[in-house]
């Protein structure tokens, strides 16, 4: 996006859960690929377009909200992978972002599950949306088990440990 001026994207904005989609893929051993995705979620971000290294997101996912499109894979992922009873949120909070190029960012942060915090990095891709909004876009595969998210050593072999995160986040001034 060679017209993308990052100082013009300086100020607060808040994810827009209607046009947000944050999913995840992953592969079962014995079966087709599960895909999944959290439908309750808020976040917000101070974008500095002048240096963004200064800029944070934050962002938390009501972890009872996940959907599979299978009710019994549901409730397991929320009672015995996620345990929401006890962790009912998973959150993530930057810190540090990097830009890469015009429109290209990278974004490290913690990423809290079942209450372990573990460092990842993701490189999104940025475009205007519709009304201003901004998009960012990327996907970064995570390590299930270092989170915990696990019901038993026959489900540790059954699924896939890589779990690929999608993100297409809508961001609103």
């Amino acid at each position: 996006m060679s017209d993308l001026r990052t100082a013009e994207l300086t100020g607060h904005y808040t994810l827009d859960p209607a046009r947000t989609r944050l999913a995840f893929l992953t592969r079962h051993t014995m079966g087709p690929w599960v895909r999944g995705r959290f439908d309750a979620f808020e976040g917000s971000a101070r974008l500095d377009g002048h240096d963004p290294a200064n800029s944070t997101v934050e962002v938390a996912v009501q972890a009872g909200s996940v959907q599979t499109g299978n009710p019994q894979r549901d409730e397991h992922l929320r009672a015995r992978f996620l345990d929401v009873a006890a962790h009912p949120l998973i959150r993530f909070a930057s810190t540090g972002v990097t830009q890469l190029g015009p429109a290209a960012f990278r974004v490290t942060g913690g990423l809290t599950i079942r209450g372990v915090t573990r460092p990842i990095t993701v490189d999104l891709g940025l475009r205007y949306g519709e009304q201003d909004a901004l998009v960012f876009e990327g996907s970064v595969g995570v390590n299930r088990m270092k989170w915990g998210v696990n019901w038993n050593a026959a489900t540790s072999l059954l699924l896939a440990k890589e779990v690929t995160l999608e993100l297409e986040i809508t961001a609103i001034p």
